[in-house]
């Protein structure tokens, strides 16, 4: 096998790709699409986002101290590019891609009524890193789509067409290749 060296990069790929809702001190919603977000700690549950200073959602939530990070399913492709390419400065984004807000009991902050999982957040610490900051968050509520539980009242996650981001496009999550700790599974005898 042959290798090239290149510059130190950021090639962790695919990501998840989000839409982080928030809401200015006007109550004007907002969103912004990212893809660098991820899970830090599950006890307390706790998240982060990085933000580019420079986006007009990065004033809003170092305000607000709360934002919503709504899962992007395929239904929501679209939408999703749209927020990542456009400014909540010039336009209302709720408005322009037809999505709906949607106020739960964790938080006046809206989720995106339309996307199966949002997670709730409230900033702990901000980390100024360089291109971007890092908000670190605990998550204060989670809210799910119903009509992707199964008859044992089990939330199905996968069912829901969720798309990642990769070096600049989006794919679809594909097939099941096995669950955690399948490889030291005993097989069971027929």
């Amino acid at each position: 096998m042959s290798k090239q060296s290149w510059k130190p990069g950021n090639m962790l790929y695919p990501l998840p790709v989000v839409m982080v809702s928030c809401k200015d001190r006007n109550d004007k919603p907002n969103i912004i699409t990212l893809a660098w977000a991820g899970t830090i700690c599950s006890d307390p549950p706790m998240v982060s986002i990085s933000i580019r200073p420079e986006r007009y959602s990065h004033d809003i939530i170092e305000r607000s101290g709360e934002f919503v990070i709504n899962l992007v399913t395929e239904k929501l492709t679209f939408a999703c590019d749209w927020c990542g390419v456009r400014s909540g400065r010039d336009y209302d984004k709720f408005k322009e891609t037809m999505l709906s807000p949607y106020t739960s009991e964790f938080m006046d902050t809206p989720a995106i009524d339309q996307s199966p999982v949002n997670i709730y957040c409230k900033t702990k610490k901000i980390e100024r890193l360089g291109s971007h900051d890092m908000y670190i968050a605990e998550v204060v509520g989670v809210t799910v789509d119903e009509s992707y539980m199964d008859e044992n009242g089990k939330f199905d996650l996968n069912s829901t067409g969720l798309v990642t981001y990769s070096h600049g496009e989006y794919y679809s999550l594909g097939e099941k290749k096995g669950k955690f700790g399948y490889s030291v599974q005993k097989k069971q005898k027929n």
